[in-house]
């Protein structure tokens, strides 16, 4: 079996300040990483959702890992129907945008009303950063984190193909947020509409008694990987809003019982897929890195040989 673990990012302020995984002196962006990739051969950026990413350090991400490691990418959060704000888009193109779009009442700009051209152009620059990660064989999944107002209905459908057709010939995975998706009179034709498109489907680990998540549903829909991200199980903070950050929403410390229960189901759909991706996205300071390590250990003390 074949399976990877990694955090969801390499930089989160307050996995820096805690001073527990980087070691004394490791300070640059570059020590960081290279680091990073000497302890783990999987990561999942981040900062792609909340900025357009750029060719320039996708390169340079690539000459400070070794062969083999792999570079899971979050859409861009205007790509999958969250509210941007116009800063976050490149300046060119906020210049651009019509007039209306932008303006003291205007905080945030949305996929759908972007014109065709705006639209063409920021999906050329998306697929031209991630162009030097692809070329070099450490790109893996696109992860596609639909917003929580995203439904399985046909505005939703239609979001849903525009991005897989956007990005034929790569890896996209799907984590939805609205609960339409996977209730239990449409999971199996949701699941039946991934396998069709050729879409990852991400099974999620979150409070079981939370809304703007999906039921955790372990199936595959695309034979080349299975793609498992760990959110923590903070019932307090993962609706928060406002000033509250990633790594405070996903405040959470998985303990050795919960890690051997969640080895299981992933051996399983491991033996069903060329490849399993286990991403910790409880980023409060060195959690998710302590957590990936003890995975890492029950599942190689439980099973056959595995990958990592």
């Amino acid at each position: 079996m074949d399976i990877r673990c990694g955090t969801a990012g390499w930089t989160d302020k307050t996995l820096i300040a805690c001073k527990r995984f980087y070691p004394r002196g490791c300070s640059s962006a570059e020590a960081r990483l290279r680091h990073y990739a000497s302890q783990f051969p999987l990561v999942e950026v981040d900062s792609s959702y909340y900025a357009m990413p750029s060719a320039s350090n996708a390169q340079l991400w690539t000459e400070r890992t070794p062969a083999g490691f792999t570079f899971n990418f979050k859409a861009f959060r205007l790509f999958t129907g969250h509210q941007t704000s116009p800063q976050a888009l490149p300046p060119d193109i906020a210049m651009a945008l019509p007039q209306g779009m932008t303006g003291p009442r205007k905080k945030n700009v949305y996929y759908r009303d972007m014109p065709g051209e705006i639209r063409d152009e920021l999906w050329r620059r998306y697929l031209e950063a991630l162009e030097p990660l692809r070329a070099s064989g450490r790109l893996g999944a696109v992860l596609f984190q639909f917003a929580p107002w995203i439904m399985r209905a046909p505005d939703g459908l239609a979001l849903v193909e525009e991005c897989r057709a956007r990005m034929v010939g790569y890896l996209i995975a799907a984590e939805f947020r609205n609960q339409s998706w996977f209730a239990e009179e449409h999971a199996a034709w949701t699941l039946a509409f991934l396998r069709e498109h050729r879409i990852v489907h991400v099974i999620v680990d979150a409070p079981p008694d939370v809304t703007r998540r999906v039921h955790t549903v372990w199936e595959a829909t695309h034979p080349e990987l299975a793609l498992v991200r760990l959110h923590g199980r903070n019932t307090q903070t993962w609706n928060a809003t406002g000033a509250a950050s990633a790594a405070e929403r996903f405040d959470y410390d998985y303990n050795d019982a919960e890690l051997t229960e969640l080895a299981e189901p992933i051996r399983a759909i491991a033996t069903r897929v060329g490849r399993t991706h286990v991403i910790f996205n409880n980023c409060f300071e060195d959690q998710g890195q302590r957590n990936a390590r003890s995975l890492i250990s029950i599942l190689e003390a439980g099973a056959a040989p595995l990958l990592f």
